[in-house]
């Protein structure tokens, strides 16, 4: 169970974050659309897991390689937002959301009949 202190970290980081992609994405991402749906911060605040969801692409396992690419600039942009609530800025490991692309598949066989 996350404490309050792993929370809101959690939600500040998700926030600042999609900001970050928000802006960045034109320029890093090829206009892909990324969504920040989830992120988990370990006990010790060193690493941030980032669940993303990616739209307006065809080839999301190519689009999330090239943000683990970029997890450098990003955490570094990050870090120059929240430099004044956070002394650490944890790693960021990222992951892909596939939940909605499951209710999607789930929708679409229960429509079937």
């Amino acid at each position: 169970m996350e404490s309050t202190r792993q929370q809101k970290i959690s939600r500040l980081i998700q926030k600042d974050l999609g900001v970050i992609f928000q802006q960045e994405s034109r320029n890093l991402f090829d206009g892909a659309l990324i969504t920040v749906t989830k992120v988990q911060v370990t006990k010790d605040l060193a690493i941030a897991k980032v669940h993303l969801s990616l739209f307006i692409t065809k080839n999301k396992d190519g689009l999330l390689e090239k943000i683990r690419h970029h997890a450098r600039e990003i955490r570094h942009l990050l870090a120059r937002q929240v430099h004044n609530q956070l002394r650490i800025i944890p790693e960021l490991q990222f992951y892909l959301d596939d939940s909605l692309d499951y209710i999607d598949n789930i929708e679409h066989l229960l429509n079937k009949d």
